[in-house]
């Protein structure tokens, strides 16, 4: 999410959520870039909680990128890419976006 206005330098928040538990990661980010995905991916979710089968996200391009299909790739991972409009086709990230949106 983002660009916001920025504090110490960080301007957007990268939302992980895992669809059964409703559990929700979320960090604060300086950039929006296909590193911070990977980064955020390996040392928040994979090491945490192990791979998930399947990663849905929009098609910005910070997931769709060669980098990120690579990292897929090695760990099994499925992409799906959610439809561009409407926004309720990726409803549980719109929902927590709009929770944390309300809490900043």
């Amino acid at each position: 999410m983002g660009p916001f206005p920025s504090s110490f330098g960080y301007e957007y928040i990268l939302v992980a959520i895992d669809y059964v538990s409703k559990w929700t990661e979320a960090i604060p980010t300086k950039t929006c870039d296909h590193k911070v995905v990977l980064k955020f991916l390996k040392s928040n979710i994979f090491s945490r909680f192990g791979c998930p089968r399947t990663i849905i996200s929009d098609n910005g391009t910070h997931f769709i990128n060669s980098q990120f299909k690579a990292l897929l790739r090695n760990n099994r991972v499925t992409h799906k890419i959610s439809t561009r409009y409407p926004p309720q086709s990726n409803g549980q990230v719109e929902v927590s976006n709009r929770e944390i949106k309300r809490i900043l």
